[in-house]
């Protein structure tokens, strides 16, 4: 889940046509004044012909030898000979500059333009069954996934958000401390997560526990209970093997699961919130706003 963010301004800055800016980093050794002026002369030798720009496509057939304005005699013949014995095409050249110059340990000072991603919550309300939440504006509904509504990340598969809630006709919950103390809530939401993703794979273990467990009143006035768990999933390489050393424990998955429980409409809701133990570290505080933006609604009549 991404944050609420800016797009990064860009600017661009107009340089004259016939002119080549480099800027090199300080840190490591720059270039001596004569060496830039070579490059400068050698430059306006390949770019300027006759006062006119020369584009970097252009490709002559022949080495350039006019003699350029306050130029001697000497130095434009014993420029032209240089260059007719090695004449090399002009993006070959700028390329074998460029090289020559990174290669001497100067290093250049690169310039990015790094565009963050525009990720904010989206709200979504279901005044039909009586509840809202903010989810990832990026992420995509899934039907058909057993849940009232279910939303997930479409890049990181493991990461999703649905909403649960009991029958109307089979519950009569007045108040979410009908399940006790957010602790004992805690111990059956585990629970029925370890239902939910009990397997009958040979050599497949599941740990679990309880993170955290707590209660809170939101501005709607009505109190709501947290709970978070963590659950990780082990399995054998090659659970039919006869020697135990051949069958080798690995990791499967490292999930936090995310519960926010309420009451209304003599219901019990329960948002639920999955994603992996790495990406929460890196998204918690978006996350959180997402399980804070729960509420459960009274449904009209």
């Amino acid at each position: 889940m991404a944050p609420d963010s800016t797009l990064n301004s860009r600017r661009n800055v107009s340089r004259p046509k016939e002119t080549l800016y480099v800027t090199a980093s300080n840190a490591k050794k720059s270039l001596t004044a004569g060496g830039i002026q070579s490059i400068g002369v050698f430059l306006s030798r390949l770019f300027i012909k006759d006062g006119l720009q020369l584009s970097l496509l252009s490709r002559p057939r022949t080495p350039i030898t006019e003699q350029l304005s306050g130029e001697s005699n000497k130095d434009c013949a014993d420029f032209s000979s240089k260059t007719e014995d090695f004449a090399v095409p002009r993006r070959n050249a700028m390329a074998l500059i460029l090289s020559s110059y990174i290669f001497s340990g100067v290093s250049f000072q690169s310039v990015a333009f790094a565009q963050q991603s525009v990720i904010g919550l989206r709200e979504y309300i279901d005044s039909f069954d009586g509840y809202s939440f903010k989810y990832p504006s990026n992420w995509i509904q899934v039907r058909g996934a057993g849940a009232d509504i279910f939303f997930r990340d479409p890049y990181v598969l493991d990461e999703n958000i649905s909403v649960e809630f009991s029958s109307p006709s089979s519950s009569n919950y007045k108040s979410v401390e009908d399940l006790g103390p957010p602790q004992e809530a805690g111990k059956k939401v585990l629970k029925q997560y370890l239902t939910e993703f009990m397997s009958t794979r040979l050599g497949v273990r599941r740990e679990s526990k309880i993170l955290s467990t707590s209660s809170r009143i939101a501005d709607d006035g009505k109190l709501y209970y947290q709970v978070e768990v963590n659950i990780k999933s082990y399995a054998n390489n090659n659970e039919l093997a006869v020697m135990p050393k051949d069958r080798l424990v690995r990791m499967e998955w490292d999930r936090r699961y995310l519960s926010v429980l309420g009451v209304e409409n003599n219901q019990l809701y329960e948002l639920r919130l999955q994603t992996p133990e790495n990406v929460f570290v890196e998204e918690e505080s978006d996350l959180r706003r997402v399980m804070e933006s729960f509420r459960v609604n009274k449904i009209a009549a």
